[in-house]
């Protein structure tokens, strides 16, 4: 069954990467995105969850640039994660004009605060950075579309747990995904925080 309901500009990418179908968790998991809700995304390792993640991700911005503000903010745990997400996010956006950006502890925050500031348009993180950004008055958060947590086993550590909850309550309207490969009870504890009447799909 081939993708329903998409971008055409997006398919082509698509078909450009090999990708012609959804594989059994991306038929799962897309449909209940796209519909809006707030999601767990629930997978072992190789389902698809970050494909499922990028498709989501371009889908929602529309495949284009917009405005100076980020419109998708992804939490990654490591800078080595947040490069490989963004290259694999650049297989899918050359032709797209969006603009992804990463922040990690290693980058000078002067150099960071001036780079978000010109505008990006998907803005992948380390929690601990995007914190710091948003402390000094770095982050515009008004036009925030989606608020992403990748391989989301991370979040459950006392050290990230906060500042992973701290960013929404700043956030006006939003949809929230987390993906991971099992929705342990720590992880569900986001209900009570930001992923209010959280949908899970588990494949």
């Amino acid at each position: 069954m081939a993708f329903k309901k998409m971008n055409s500009e997006l398919l082509e990418v698509l078909e450009r990467n090999n990708i012609t179908e959804p594989n059994l968790f991306q038929k799962a998991v897309l449909p209940k995105i796209k519909g809006g809700a707030n999601v767990f995304c629930i997978g072992e390792k190789d389902c698809g969850k970050t494909i499922a993640l990028i498709i989501a991700t371009i889908q929602k911005l529309e495949n284009k640039a917009i405005g100076d503000a980020p419109r998708a903010i992804i939490l990654v745990e490591t800078k080595a994660e947040a490069l490989n997400l963004k290259e694999k996010f650049d297989l899918f956006t050359k032709q797209t004009g969006l603009r992804i950006y990463t922040a990690y502890n290693e980058q000078t925050l002067d150099q960071q605060r001036e780079e978000v500031y010109y505008g990006q348009d998907i803005l992948i993180a380390t929690p601990k950075r995007l914190n710091k950004l948003y402390l000094m008055n770095s982050l515009d958060l008004s036009q925030l579309k989606l608020y992403i947590i990748e391989d989301a086993e991370f979040a459950e550590k006392g050290v990230y747990f906060a500042d992973v909850n701290r960013i929404p309550e700043s956030i006006n309207k939003c949809q929230y995904l987390v993906f991971a490969k099992k929705l342990t009870p720590r992880l569900k504890r986001l209900e009570d925080t930001f992923m209010y009447n959280g949908i899970v799909v588990k494949v």
